[in-house]
């Protein structure tokens, strides 16, 4: 993750795209799972991708380095599975509270970033899952579908960032 964290660090660019999650929590994996599977041709060009696994702080400086980021992730929110919400976070309690568990350091960084005032504009797209799979790298049905929804609803929210 980190020689990959250093190629974006001081990009340049205005958007980053930063999946998050364990690849080996099964469902919980699902945003670097997007990271990591999306055509990346498809974007326009000035966007920064970066799989963030659970690094929590270690992702500040790449985080405030950018004027937009659209963060993927997994929630246990009681919804069905596989369902996609979008949410414009700024400070670490408009998170939902059902977030899966390394995100107890994206909302301390939020925290960090607005109280440092580097806090970009935040979008948050969040794939819901039912559970957890230690030592499980594969997604379930309804979660590995939502990629490809959430990766459409992505590119039309860049669009209209862009104009």
């Amino acid at each position: 993750m980190t020689r990959e964290l250093d190629a974006f660090h001081s990009d340049g660019n205005e958007i980053l795209v930063l999946g998050i999650g364990n690849y080996l929590m099964g469902d919980e994996g699902v945003g670097v799972q997007f990271i990591n599977r999306i055509d990346k041709s498809k974007f326009p060009e000035g966007i920064s991708f970066i799989d963030g696994g659970t690094g929590g702080f270690t992702l500040i400086p790449y985080i405030e380095n950018h004027k937009k980021v659209i963060i993927v992730d997994a929630t246990m929110d009681g919804k069905e599975e596989g369902t996609i919400t979008l949410l414009k976070p700024r400070f670490s309690d408009d998170f939902p509270i059902s977030l899966s568990g390394h995100n107890f350091g994206l909302k301390d960084m939020v925290d960090i970033l607005s109280m440092m005032d580097t806090m970009p504009e935040i979008y948050l797209y969040t794939i819901t899952i039912s559970k957890m799979e230690p030592m499980c790298m594969t997604l379930s049905s309804k979660v590995d579908a939502a990629i490809e929804k959430v990766t459409t609803q992505i590119l039309q929210q860049i669009e209209k960032i862009k104009n």
